[in-house]
């Protein structure tokens, strides 16, 4: 019998076996009726934490494969960024941000090395923490801003909020949309459907990857973050590929809309724009990345302290960082554990990539959840 996803995810219940026992049926029985294997793609930290800590892999049938994309915005802040951040604070400008950006590697050392080496940095939980310390301080303050367009709302409801004269943003903020374009055209894509994020939509809407779904004949499907949330957005990805159809829906109801949060993206576009920029390790992403306006030029911390800025140049990975798969893990083409670096070299204490620093990175999570036991058995 098939099950009605739309129906059930109007009312699930976070704990419930029996529930998942036959969503997890279900997915068996659609795989099985499929000409070939299927790989979905999400684009999400939080996804991948939930599907690795509750082993949700070891439920799915062997002919899907559910793969992790570029989700982590921690991890595509590219080296030149990170670069800028740590120039900033060792000319003695207080540099504020969030802590899984603290030790993210730039081209010769992270905020974290900086810091260690008498940089004036501080790691806060939010960007209104950021202005607090500017507020409390004589000197410049300029806050390192990662994250995606969830995460953005908040910088722009600070800058839009009358900060003070010494406070300033360095963003290196993203938008996910267009980084899904790029994967969606790579030669050879194996993905066939796309898992969205269920938080990112609550602001954006989910009527915003219509357009992506036309141009592309991709599916996607919005969803939550409880392990059966995960599960129903599956079953709905698989009924739509196996059906031939390309569309939106929307297994996360219970927070998200077609049109999302209509205040919040106001004050999204009030403050940003998208514009280039280079993920690291994926590609340059046409729109990829979002930038200030010009309204806001004077909390824009890259004019602001050009002059401080101008001359810099990035270093080029070498030794084990020259090594390091990221990019590659990221859309998709490998797994952390095809990383000869992976749980011996490269560590959440001694972290040689961007993703096994990130509590939302592939490595990070694999590492902390059973994958370095998954890469040791391998070598046997």
């Amino acid at each position: 019998m098939k099950i009605s996803v739309e129906r059930q995810t109007q009312r699930l219940e976070f704990r419930d076996k029996q529930r998942a026992e036959s969503l997890v049926a279900c997915l068996a029985k659609i795989c099985d009726s499929m000409a070939e294997p299927v790989s979905i793609m999400h684009v999400c930290g939080s996804h991948e934490q939930s599907i690795a800590r509750f082993g949700l892999r070891s439920l799915l049938p062997s002919r899907l494969e559910v793969i992790m994309g570029p989700g982590c915005p921690v991890c595509v802040t590219d080296m030149p960024e990170i670069d800028s951040a740590v120039a900033l604070a060792e000319q003695g400008i207080v540099v504020t941000t969030f802590g899984d950006m603290f030790r993210v590697p730039g081209s010769i050392k992270s905020l974290a090395e900086a810091k260690a080496q008498g940089a004036p940095v501080k790691v806060v939980f939010s960007p209104q923490q950021a202005v607090e310390v500017a507020r409390q301080s004589s000197g410049q303050v300029v806050f390192f801003a990662t994250g995606f367009e969830t995460t953005a709302v908040a910088t722009a409801a600070v800058v839009a909020g009358n900060p003070p004269e010494n406070f300033s943003v360095l963003s290196a903020h993203k938008y996910i949309p267009p980084a899904m374009e790029i994967i969606a055209e790579m030669p050879h894509r194996r993905v066939k459907g796309f898992l969205a994020a269920g938080h990112a939509a609550i602001i954006t809407g989910c009527k915003i990857f219509e357009d992506f779904v036309e141009r592309h004949h991709i599916p996607v499907v919005i969803g939550g973050f409880e392990p059966l949330d995960i599960l129903a957005a599956l079953v709905m990805i698989l009924e739509l590929i196996r059906d031939g159809k390309s569309e939106v829906a929307n297994a996360y109801p219970r927070c998200c809309t077609a049109e999302g949060n209509a205040q919040a993206q106001r004050l999204l576009w009030q403050v940003f724009e998208t514009g280039d920029g280079v993920w690291r390790g994926i590609a340059h992403v046409p729109n990829g990345n979002l930038r200030l306006r010009t309204r806001y030029a004077s909390f824009d911390a890259a004019i602001r302290f050009a002059d401080k800025l101008a001359g810099l140049t990035c270093g080029v990975a070498s030794g084990l960082a020259a090594e390091c798969i990221c990019g590659n893990i990221m859309t998709g083409i490998a797994s952390p554990t095809d990383c000869r670096l992976f749980g011996k070299d490269c560590t959440p204490e001694r972290p040689v990539g961007a993703c096994m620093v990130s509590s939302e990175g592939a490595c990070r999570i694999w590492h902390e959840y059973g994958g370095h036991l998954l890469a040791a058995n391998e070598d046997k």
